[in-house]
């Protein structure tokens, strides 16, 4: 077990947002559950990729804000469409610069690592014209992002 693990507050929804991310993210499972009352759970042990997470089933009195979200690395833009497409799904909200809350609440950040490449880049006219590009977009679009960074 992990020293720091998200503790993640829900209202009755934690054994379906576990399972909705553990069909999302590869190299996920659930890890275990705490018995609750009328037949529910308590909490669901989940892990993502590695990362272990606890959702809770407490009640309606605290919601989500951006105030915490979770990044998530791409590779390719396949992964950012799919990972878009699943979490906006059935409710999920879109918002700017590669942010979305997914059915719950929970803010995600989906950034192909392109992105920080370009924006890291030394060169201060094309990071700044990446920045600019991803400044208009809401699911990042590698290609769009290249263009802005060449200067075309």
């Amino acid at each position: 077990m992990r020293r720091i693990t998200p503790f993640l507050w829900f209202d009755t929804q934690a054994e379906e947002a576990a399972m909705l991310y553990c069909s999302i993210f590869e190299n996920s499972r659930i890890l275990g559950t705490t018995p609750g009352p009328n037949g529910s759970f308590l909490t669901v042990n989940f892990e993502l990729e590695g990362q272990e997470f606890i959702a809770l089933n407490a009640g309606p009195e605290f919601k989500f804000t951006e105030a915490i979200s979770f990044f998530v690395h791409c590779k390719t833009q396949e992964e950012v469409d799919y990972l878009w497409e699943r979490l906006t799904a059935d409710g999920g909200e879109e918002s700017q610069c590669g942010w979305l809350k997914d059915k719950f609440g929970l803010s995600w950040q989906i950034v192909p690592s392109a992105l920080t490449e370009m924006l890291g880049d030394k060169d201060p006219e094309k990071a700044g014209r990446t920045m600019q590009a991803m400044l208009q977009m809401k699911k990042i679009d590698i290609e769009v992002l290249k263009r802005a960074y060449e200067g075309g």
